[in-house]
């Protein structure tokens, strides 16, 4: 009993000095470590490139799918123009 009061009382500076937990990671509190700071901003620098090339992704995708309706539009009304009854004939007297 007394040897486990010796090691407890031996040991027992070493546990004030431990520095708690600092789960913000804010540089005034203790247990703050800079390179954990550095990963979280790095990730988060990453986070917002992904997001922004998800969205320019996603504008693009738009203005491609906008540019195919409209020449297929543009295509059905030039065959509907086309193949009006008495069109070709316009087009003969022009000439």
């Amino acid at each position: 009993m007394k040897k486990w009061m010796i090691i407890l009382a031996a040991l027992l500076p070493f546990a004030s000095q431990a520095n708690t937990l600092n789960s913000t990671n804010d540089p005034n509190k203790p247990g703050y470590n800079p390179s954990q700071q550095r990963m979280q901003s790095q990730m988060q620098t990453q986070q917002q490139q992904q997001q922004l090339k998800l969205r320019q992704d996603q504008q693009r995708q738009t203005q491609d799918t906008q540019r195919k309706m409209q020449e297929q539009r543009n295509s059905a009304q030039q065959r509907v123009i086309t193949t009006q009854p008495g069109q070709q004939n316009q087009n003969l007297n022009q000439n």
